[in-house]
């Protein structure tokens, strides 16, 4: 299928398929800082034009859509909103917030069916000091009207320009038990909520699937106001969990409620640091489709898709 691409300089990339909007970037920030100001992945739709992704629910503002985020990293809170104080719960310290600066793109290549777009960001400090370039990568593709689905890969290159480490953790790594929430986020919108949650290989729900491990998680529910289903696919790169090349073990974070969201979570039980002048690298696949998807056709779908 064709996709139409709508870049409005200085904001947001759209592109629509079939006549439907299935993808906004929007790359410049939300105003407000202490949601961390950064960019953001909001609406994703399916090729139906069902909406599968929140924005700034009322329970936690500063999620958006699908974003990449860090909750702990070196003191500073890059997920936005209340900083996890171990003894203290949840606080607002709008002095330890981060954001993510768009520097520009340095590549966005667009064909018949397909968008290519790598952006440049730093990472900066709430007191304004940079503490990381970002190269990241963003394709759609496999827009396919037969089967109803279509995939965004999403991609980091994270390089630190410190004179010191970069500690990264999760709410859990300081104190939390089960709240491993860092790394690249999804927001659901309410239809989500109390959602079907799977996994391959294992019957488990989505409270037994939170800090787990495993190649693909999906996500499907039944919508509000239409008769229909939609199902996401949150799928890793194989050499994410392959612990001879990933710069750290990846586990699952999930739920289905009290509200619904997913993280691919690279510091959930366990911190690590990334050294001065040093970079990791993650690759993702988030498949977006109309219908509630089973275990075989998440598999069978997502083998027929070349990484």
């Amino acid at each position: 299928m064709t996709i139409r691409v709508t870049h409005t300089h200085g904001e947001d990339i759209a592109v629509t398929a079939g006549g439907t909007e299935i993808l906004r970037y929007v790359y410049r920030p939300d105003p407000d800082s202490f949601e961390s100001r950064k960019p953001y992945a909001h609406p994703v739709r399916t090729l139906s034009g069902r909406t599968v992704t929140g924005y700034r629910p009322n329970d936690h503002r500063w999620h958006k859509g699908l974003q990449m985020t860090a909750s702990h990293l070196s003191g500073q809170n890059f997920w936005g909103g209340n900083c996890y104080v171990h003894g203290e719960g949840y606080l607002p310290l709008p002095g330890r917030v981060g954001s993510m600066r768009h520097d520009g793109f340095s590549d966005f290549t667009v064909e018949d069916d397909r968008l290519a777009v790598t952006e440049d960001l730093t990472w900066i400090e709430n007191g304004g000091e940079e503490w990381a370039r970002e190269v990241r990568g963003l394709t759609v593709h496999s827009v396919d009207e037969e089967a109803g689905s279509w995939a965004l890969d999403w991609a980091i290159r994270l390089t630190n320009t410190r004179s010191e480490p970069l500690v990264f953790g999760s709410p859990t790594t300081a104190g939390r038990e089960m709240a491993g929430y860092t790394g690249l986020q999804w927001r659901g919108p309410r239809d989500f909520t109390g959602g079907t949650v799977f996994a391959p290989d294992t019957d488990a729900d989505a409270g037994k699937l939170m800090g787990s491990q495993g190649p693909w998680l999906a996500f499907t529910t039944e919508h509000d106001d239409v008769d229909g289903h939609s199902t996401l696919v949150f799928a890793h790169v194989p050499e994410n969990l392959d612990a001879a090349s990933a710069v750290h073990e990846s586990h699952w974070f999930v739920r289905s409620e009290p509200f619904p969201t997913v993280a691919f979570s690279w510091a959930f039980f366990e911190e690590f640091e990334l050294p001065p002048g040093e970079s990791f690298a993650y690759r993702y696949r988030l498949v977006v489709a109309d219908g509630a998807w089973d275990r075989d056709r998440v598999g069978t779908h997502l083998e027929g898709l070349a990484w």
